[in-house]
This record gives structure tokens, sequence and C-alpha cells, in this order.
């Protein structure tokens, strides 16, 4: 039995939380949850609404790509939505400005749109026209001139790739989704560090390895299981840590050298006066000093 799948239910509750103003009531303004459907209805065959087991002979959602072929399941791979009207930054939106919107980005090749095999709309209510990735098809019954189909590649329904992202822009974009805060610049740098250690053949992981094993083996006791082995011999750690051990007798040493009295004053005169002979005294004396020395003396001695 065709199933709808988790990855459209997302798409459709997101649409409904946002473009479903009153969800009291019933109003023509608002995308009522009759408006957005998924599977087809008992009597519908073939086409994307369908799972594998409503799929018809030479089913175009089959057979025109391989995406579809490898993915086809019990689950539908379409979303159908209807009209709605909202004003938001003083701006009014409504299915077809949304339509128009979404094959936009479609054609600029945005990347959430990769999913998309096709989207049936009208730009006007008068026309349809039909965006289509395999550039199959052009146009589209009627009906899409109220509703607008959204196709998806089958694969990418099996295997539930997240399909809000470009539905999500667009809730965005008119403002009825606030926008995500921009990264920090810490979050960037740590982003690139993720992939960049300097080294190719070392990732983040060896270098977290490393530094958690440098650790357990600086705070575990000697000789504990469970750790990395000692440096290298000539390492810089290894020279760091017979420093560390050298370390107490160092300070024994300081400490009895600092008790002790180095200046023998005694020693200190003595010698001095040893090498002060008459000679060395007198050749010291520059000779006009020695005549006042003299002159003096006489001086004095007559007095």
């Amino acid at each position: 039995m065709t199933r709808a799948p988790a990855n459209l239910m997302a798409v459709r509750s997101l649409l409904l939380t946002h473009l479903n103003v009153d969800k009291n009531r019933v109003r023509d303004v608002d995308l009522e949850p009759a408006e957005v459907g998924i599977v087809g209805d008992p009597a519908h065959r073939g086409g994307y609404h369908c799972g594998s087991d409503r799929v018809v002979n030479n089913d175009y959602s089959v057979v025109e790509s391989p995406r579809d072929r490898n993915g086809l399941t019990l689950d539908a791979a379409a979303l159908d939505v209807g009209q709605f009207r909202v004003t938001s930054e003083g701006r009014t939106h409504d299915l077809r400005s949304f339509s128009t919107w979404c094959v936009g980005q479609c054609t600029a090749g945005a990347a959430d749109t990769r999913d998309l095999r096709e989207i049936i709309y009208s730009p006007d209510g008068r026309v349809v026209r039909r965006w289509d990735r395999l550039g199959r098809r052009s146009s589209g019954d009627d009906s899409h001139l109220w509703h607008t189909h959204f196709s998806f590649f089958r694969d990418s329904i099996k295997a539930g790739r997240d399909q809000t992202p470009l539905f999500r822009r667009y809730l965005t974009s008119i403002g009825l989704i606030a926008p995500a805060p921009p990264e920090e610049d810490e979050m960037e740098l740590t982003d690139k560090i993720r992939r960049d250690t300097g080294n190719p053949n070392r990732t983040v992981d060896d270098v977290l390895a490393d530094l958690s094993n440098l650790r357990n083996w600086l705070i575990s006791p000697v000789g504990a299981g469970g750790v990395v082995g000692p440096p290298s011999a000539n390492s810089p750690l290894t020279l760091m840590l017979a420093m560390a051990r050298a370390y107490p007798a160092l300070v024994a040493q300081v400490s009895g050298l600092s008790s002790k009295d180095f200046t023998d004053e005694p020693a200190i005169v003595q010698g001095v006066l040893a090498s002060l002979t008459p000679e060395k005294i007198a050749a010291a004396i520059p000779p006009t000093m020695a005549q006042q020395v003299a002159e003096e003396l006489a001086r004095r001695l007559a007095d």
C-alpha cells in the first residue's frame, strides 16, 4: 500500500506550521491540511504520488531516470501544495509567488533543489507551466492552476534525505522564520583546525590521542600500566625530566652554601700586608708628595 514517507511529511508539517496561520478554523487565505497532499487517492494510478503498488506500465515516474528506477519503493515521491496568502514584512506572498521562487531556485541550480525532478505550477493563475529537470515536459493539466505539484527523485525518498531546506529557505526569505545566527569566528577556527593539522598523515584524532597519552604518562606513578612508555632518549622531554630529577640535590647544595661565611678578614689583611714591601711603597709615592712629606717633617722638628 502506497505510503507517505517521513521526509515529505516533514515538509508538509513545516509548511502547515507557518502558512496555516489560524489553525482553529478553515480559511481561504490559509494553507489547510487538506491542501497539502502526498499520497494519491485510491483511484490514482501512475506518477510520483504512487508507490510501487500503484505504478503503471512504462510509468514516467519510474522509467525516465535511473534515480527513480533504483529508488522505487512503496513510498510516494510527490507533494501537492494548495493556495494560501500571507503578509510578512509589509509584503503579500501566495502560492504563485512561492511556486515561482521555487522554480527560480531550481533553475539557478541551488544545492537544496538537487532532488527535485519537476514542479508543475501556474505563475499567474491562467496558464500552467512545468519545470522538468530532465527536460521531457513543459505543461500540466488545469488542476495546477490552484495547486503546485513537486516531484522528488525516488532515490532521495528511499534514502530518507531531508527535503525541508528549500522550503525553510523560502519561509526565511519572506520573514516567517528568523534567519539562523552567523557562526562565530571561534567555530570557523575550530573548523579550520579540524581540516588541517599541519601534517597530511596526522588527523586531529591522532593529535588528541597523543595529548591524552602524554597526560596519562605525566600523572601516572612510575611503572604504572596502561599508559604510554617514556619519551625517546635525547628528546626535549627527557632533558626536562633529568633537570627535574636533579633539582632536589641542587636545592640541598645551595642551602648548604648559604649557611657558610666566605669572608676571612685576617687572611685578606695578611695577604695585603705581605705584598706591601718598602720598595713598593716608595715606588708608589709620587716624588712631589715625598718632597712635601720631608718638608713637613723638617718644619715640625724645628718647632
